[in-house]
C-alpha cells in the first residue's frame, strides 16, 4: 500500500514528514548546535529531545526549545536508561512518516537537510512506498583539516527509488551506518526494533536490524550528517571503547543472533549486512587485543566461538574475509600486526 492510498496530505501540518530523536545525557555544552541545525526543517519535522536523566541543564534547555517552538520540539524526560533507552523513547513518541536519530553532539548540514526533506516529500507523493533514505555523512574530527566523507555514489543508483537488484557491492571502507540512514517509521515498528538499555554502541543495531526488512531505497548524494569526533569522554574514543568492551560485545552478539535468523534475504541485502557484521566483529576483536589483558583475550576467543555456534555459514564468511584473517593471526606477533593494520585504516578514514 502506498502513501497516497492512505490519503496522507503533505500540506497538513498534523502530518510530520520526519521525526528526529535526539538522545541527550549531560549535553548542555553542545546540544544547542545540534537542535538549531534541526530547526531548519520547520513544522514538517518534529524534534524529540530525550533527556536521559541528565544531571546538568539538559532538560531545562530542551524545555526552552519546546516553549519557543511548540509543535516542532518536544522535550521528554526519563530516568537514565542509556543511549538505547533514549532511542526507544524517541521512537515511541515519533509521529512522523520517517525517523532518524541525531546524537546531541552532532548536527545536520542545512542545504543537504532541506534537499532530503524535499526528496522525502516527492517520494511520499509517488506510487511506491520508500523504506530507507540514504545520504552521506562527514567525520567532523577535531584538529583534522580534511574531513573524510562517506558516500555511496559508486554502489547505489542516485535520485530514484530502487531495490536490491540495482544495488552494487559496497567499497571495503563503506558501510551503511545510522548516520547515513533515515528509515520509514512504521518499518522500525514492524520489525520490532527495541534497543537494549544501559548499553552503548546500539547505533549499530539501529542500522543493522531494520535493514533485513528493507525492500526499497533512495540514495541522495548530499553530505547531510556531521559526525563529531574529538571529545575525550566520547563513546567512540579508543580508551572509552576498551573500558566498555563488554557493551560492544553485547551489541556484536545481538547482531550475530539476528543474522543467524535471516533465511530469505536478497543476495545483495545479505552482502550488505555481512559487510557491516564483519566490520563490527573486527572492531570488537581489535579492541580486545589492544587491551593486552588475558581476560580480554579469552573474551575474544569466546566471541568467535559464539559466532561459530550461532551460524557456521556466517562464521566462515567472516573468518575467511580479509579482516577476519587479520583479526586471527597467531601468536603475539600476529596480534601486533592486527593492531597495526587497524591503526592504518583508522588514520586513512579518520574514525575514532
Amino acid at each position: 500500500m502506498n502513501y497516497n492510498q492512505r490519503n496522507i496530505q503533505i500540506g497538513d501540518t498534523k502530518v510530520k514528514i520526519l521525526s528526529i530523536a535526539v538522545p541527550c545525557y549531560n549535553s548542555q555544552e553542545y546540544m544547542r548546535k545540534c537542535i538549531d541545525s534541526l530547526l531548519v526543517g520547520g513544522d514538517e519535522v518534529e524534534i524529540i529531545v530525550v533527556d536521559d536523566g541528565s544531571k546538568d541543564d539538559t532538560l531545562k534547555i530542551a524545555q526552552e526549545y519546546e516553549s519557543a517552538y511548540p509543535g516542532i520540539v518536544r522535550a521528554v524526560h526519563q530516568e537514565n536508561k542509556g543511549h538505547g533507552g533514549a532511542v526507544n523513547t524517541g521512537l515511541a513518541y515519533a509521529t512522523g512518516l520517517y525517523f532518524k536519530v541525531v546524537d546531541s553532539d552532532d548536527w545536520l548540514n542545512e542545504e543537504a537537510y532541506i534537499k532530503v526533506l524535499e526528496t522525502l516529500k516527492g517520494c511520499i507523493r509517488g506510487p511506491q512506498t520508500l523504506d530507507l533514505m540514504i545520504s552521506n555523512y562527514v567525520y567532523e574530527k577535531v584538529g583534522v583539516k580534511h574531513k573524510a566523507v562517506m558516500r555511496y555514489r559508486s554502489s547505489l543508483p542516485q535520485d530514484k527509488i530502487f531495490g536490491w537488484d540495482e544495488a552494487k557491492s559496497l567499497g571495503n571502507s563503506h558501510y551503511l551506518l545510522m548516520h547515513s540512514m533515515i528509515y520509514r517509521t512504521e518499518l522500525l515498528r514492524e520489525c520490532g526494533l527495541t534497543l537494549p538499555e544501559h548499553t552503548f554502541y546500539v547505533d549499530n543495531l539501529v542500522s543493522f536490524i531494520p535493514l533485513s526488512y528493507v525492500k526499497t531505497m533512495y540514495y541522495l548524494d548530499v553530505n547531510l550528517y556531521r559526525y563529531f569526533i574529538g571529545r575525550e569522554d566520547q563513546s567512540v574514543s579508543e580508551n572509552v571503547m576498551i573500558g566498555r568492551i563488554d557493551q560492544q560485545i553485547r551489541v556484536n552478539k545481538l547482531m550475530i543472533a539476528h543474522m543467524a535468523q535471516q533465511k530469505n534475504l536478497h543476495k545483495r541485502q545479505r552482502e550488505y549486512m555481512m559487510h557491516m557484521l564483519i566490520m563490527i566483529t573486527t572492531v570488537s576483536t581489535i579492541f580486545l587485543i589492544k587491551s593486552q589483558t588475558e581476560e580480554n583475550f579469552e573474551k575474544k576467543q569466546e566471541l568467535w566461538k559464539y559466532l561459530k555456534n550461532a551460524d557456521r555459514k556466517t562464521y566462515w564468511s567472516i573468518r575467511l574475509s580479509l579482516l577476519g584473517r587479520l583479526c586471527n593471526l597467531p601468536g603475539k606477533g600476529g596480534r601486533k600486526v592486527s593492531v597495526a593494520g587497524y591503526q592504518v585504516v583508522r588514520k586513512i578514514y579518520g574514525f575514532n
